[in-house]
């Protein structure tokens, strides 16, 4: 045996939800992607294990997560909402635009300001 390999032995008690469920998985896991029970074992410890320590160093991680999936998750609706809306919307203002018919303004020989007192401004 290699000096750096290092072996121990596992036991489930099926009598337990939690040992039970972890039996199952290991189980019925996808061969192809878990080479072994070796590696998954120690993926699922160490992303355990970070977990519980980021936890210990900064207590509102979880809630923060959860609040980061919930904005995502609202990102992603109105993104969707607007990928389906947006088209139409602006659609409907092309059409409009080219229904609308050039005002010209006829200019007057008085301008519009003409009886404003500008003696606010100061000289």
């Amino acid at each position: 045996m290699s000096e750096n390999i290092r072996s121990t032995n596992l036991r489930f008690n099926l009598d337990k939800d939690v040992q039970n469920r972890a039996w199952q998985y290991l189980q019925t896991m996808d061969k192809k992607k878990f080479k072994s029970y070796s590696q998954i074992i120690a993926i699922s410890l160490v992303d355990y294990f970070d977990r519980y320590y980021k936890k210990q160093d900064e207590p509102y991680l979880e809630t923060r997560e959860r609040e980061e999936r919930f904005v995502e998750q609202i990102v992603t609706a109105v993104e969707n909402a607007m990928n389906r809306t947006l088209p139409v919307y602006l659609a409907g203002c092309m059409v409009g635009i080219a229904q609308i018919t050039p005002q010209v303004a006829v200019a007057t020989s008085e301008p519009e300001d003409a009886d404003l007192d500008w003696d606010f401004l100061g000289e």
